[in-house]
């Protein structure tokens, strides 16, 4: 089959980053926590694709999980076998325990995330407590969130931004982080 460029100009040359990665496979490489209601048919969904376009293997819910699949057992096991996390952060993102709930199992699976900061700055984050969840998992939680607030990440504004231009710019994150990360598994 001969090999066509990537549709953003990446070249298709085995040395190229791109295809680096793709010789080092997990069942899922990148691990996209979101809040559906918010970004799944957004950006959650278009960095999916992007990513799925460009060989990556990433873990989407909706796009990776089948009806009758134990939800909790099928995303547990994604995060634990991810090499990556992004964590899309949105407006609505804290009002979800599940969405927290996976945040502190990228964090303290020792994971690298990405965090993405969508519609909303990181200062607007905090999980609240609706009298549902005892206070050693908000506390989990909570520091999951800390921690993410304050890891180098990318923002959007979903009404003024350029979304070609942050797809191409997340993909590169993504790209770069999983180099380093198969970089230093080789080294050890």
């Amino acid at each position: 089959m001969a090999c066509k460029e990537v549709w953003d100009g990446h070249s298709c040359h085995p040395s190229h980053p791109h295809n680096q990665i793709r010789s080092i496979s997990r069942p899922c490489d990148v691990f996209i926590n979101h809040r559906g209601i918010d970004t799944k048919r957004t950006i959650s969904g278009l960095l999916y694709y992007h990513l799925s376009m460009l060989r990556l293997k990433p873990f989407l819910d909706s796009e990776n999980m089948k009806p009758g699949e134990k939800l909790y057992d099928k995303i547990d096991t994604g995060i634990r076998n991810c090499k990556l996390g992004i964590a899309v952060f949105s407006p609505r993102y804290c009002q979800s325990y599940f969405c927290l709930h996976e945040l502190a199992l990228l964090m303290e699976s020792k994971k690298r995330v990405i965090p993405i900061f969508c519609d909303v700055k990181p200062s607007q984050l905090q999980v609240h407590d609706d009298g549902t969840r005892k206070a050693s998992e908000l506390q989990q939680y909570s520091r999951a969130l800390e921690e993410a607030k304050y890891t180098v990440g990318l923002t959007f504004d979903t009404s003024s931004g350029n979304w070609s231009e942050f797809l191409v710019s997340a993909s590169d994150a993504v790209i770069e982080n999983l180099l380093e990360i198969d970089g230093e598994r080789l080294r050890k």
